[in-house]
């Protein structure tokens, strides 16, 4: 690929060697080009998606003070984070189909104005001598409208990639959008810890993570002008969509393959939400205190970007998709195993530290890949559509796995390491069981998943009216730029 400027539009244009007899009906798509402001576009979803994970996990590492500043029980505090689950899982068919259909820009709009009201109403409150109050109504229903803003922004990066990325790009901009989700659940795990020392805090914290929602609002509002590129960067994106939303649906269903994706990969991914909502509670069992499950939940997130960088650059340069997924969902849940036992043990900071790491480094990495694949796999069916209904199983099971988790929980009458401040539950069961679901949903996706990648044949056959009949080496047929 090479850069070309135009004086109207700063625009790249794509140009590749192509055979002289191309496919008549697809000619005009033989010339695509990319364009400079997708940086800005994909900014300001990384921004939009790191702002509303700070404010879905607000609460989660300083789980004990928040529910002394509330006044409510360690449970009532999940449900601040539970409440995204719930929230999500009716709205996404609407979010879906609002990104098919009314386009990138007004979706992410409307989601980077719903996060920040949420952000702002969390504030909401009165002086009562000696401090602040906060009633827990007003925190819910601000995590409420994060909530609903969620599905607007988190089923963006696939859409966004398809729509503004040529072929050799998707899936490193798709890293790059869906990894600036678990950064911001990072940022929570640090600057919750380090602004929470009392309860008294809280409100401090609360003004932090709002702050920055109002400013990513305005550059959303103001700097996207438009859905998509006036040229697409790649065939597909000249078709990203075509299919009905309702006859998109159907076809997700009869896909064998899609409906194991999305079954075993939304384990997964309820898992790491389990995970990251109830890490201060499972480790202060044993002595740990909330700045060392900052710490881990830091690890267990850097280590993720790290992974997935590695990872979608690799995926980008050799389209094997389900090989490295199906590698290092087999990693994850050894780690998985490995973290249910070490984090029974107290005094291991170092192995409980390694693990998370490790945990986070083969599990985190997956995620934008599968989001590709979930495209890969159902084409010519809405990226949004595709991609979002892998979150919505995410979405349904972590609601299952907590509330089961929850419920195989013992309280301990004696436990003189513990550091949780209140209430000590044993969480034994619960993560050997947490351990045991992942264990089962990866040998089930190793096994029965297989698939073409149907939108790379389909590009291929657009461009040069041919279609390779290897799908285990489709990889091999895509031609190869070079930006």
């Amino acid at each position: 690929m090479e850069d070309g400027a135009e004086s109207s539009s700063e625009v790249q244009t794509v140009s590749s060697d192509v055979p002289k007899t191309p496919n008549q009906e697809l000619k005009k798509l033989l010339s695509f080009k990319v364009y400079k402001r997708r940086w800005f576009v994909l900014l300001v979803l990384c921004l939009l998606n790191c702002s509303n994970a700070t404010i879905w996990l607000t609460f989660a590492p300083v789980a004990d003070k928040s529910a002394k500043f509330l006044n409510v029980t360690l449970e009532e505090i999940n449900w601040l984070s539970l409440v995204y689950m719930v929230v999500a899982i009716p709205l996404s068919f609407g979010t879906t189909w609002m990104l098919d259909t009314l386009g990138l820009r007004i979706t992410l709009i409307l989601g980077a104005w719903l996060n920040m009201f949420g952000g702002l109403v969390r504030f909401f409150g009165k002086f009562e001598e000696p401090q602040y109050t906060i009633p827990y109504s007003a925190v819910m229903v601000g995590q409420t409208l994060g909530a609903i803003a969620q599905p607007l922004i988190i089923f963006t990066p696939t859409k966004l990639a398809a729509l503004w990325f040529p072929d050799h790009q998707r899936a490193t901009a798709n890293m790059i959008a869906s990894m600036s989700n678990p950064l911001g659940l990072l940022l929570a795990n640090i600057i919750s810890p380090l602004i929470v020392q009392t309860s008294t805090q809280i409100p401090t914290l609360l003004i932090a993570y709002a702050a920055p929602a109002c400013f990513i609002c305005f550059l959303a509002t103001v700097g996207i002008r438009s859905s998509s590129p006036p040229t697409p960067p790649s065939a597909s994106a000249e078709s990203s969509g075509s299919e009905p939303f309702v006859q998109g649906i159907k076809l997700l269903l009869r896909n064998k393959a899609y409906l194991v994706l999305l079954l075993c990969f939304g384990s997964g991914v309820a898992v790491f939400t389990c995970f990251s909502t109830l890490l201060q509670q499972i480790l202060c069992v044993q002595g740990y205190t909330n700045d060392f499950a900052g710490i881990c939940g830091a690890l267990f997130i850097v280590f993720g970007i790290v992974g997935a960088a590695v990872l979608g650059l690799y995926v980008d340069k050799t389209k094997k998709f389900t090989e490295a997924i199906k590698i290092n969902m087999s990693f994850t849940a050894l780690s998985c195993i490995a973290f249910s036992l070490v984090s029974l043990l107290p005094h291991q900071k170092a192995a409980v530290a390694a693990v998370c790491s490790l945990l986070g480094f083969f599990g985190f990495s997956i995620y934008p890949v599968a989001m590709e694949l979930s495209v890969e796999c159902s084409y010519p069916v809405g990226e949004a559509t595709s991609a979002g209904l892998v979150f919505v199983s995410g979405q349904v099971q972590c609601v299952l796995y907590i509330l089961l988790l929850q419920a195989l929980t013992k309280r301990l009458a004696d436990s003189p390491l513990s550091t949780c401040g209140g209430e000590v539950l044993s969480w034994k069961v619960p993560m050997l069981v947490m351990a045991g679901l992942l264990s089962f949903f990866t040998c089930c996706f190793v096994i029965f998943f297989h698939t073409p990648y149907r939108r790379l044949l389909a590009e291929e056959e657009a461009t040069y009216g041919t279609k390779k009949t290897s799908v285990s080496t489709v990889s091999e047929s895509v031609p190869s730029m070079e930006t």
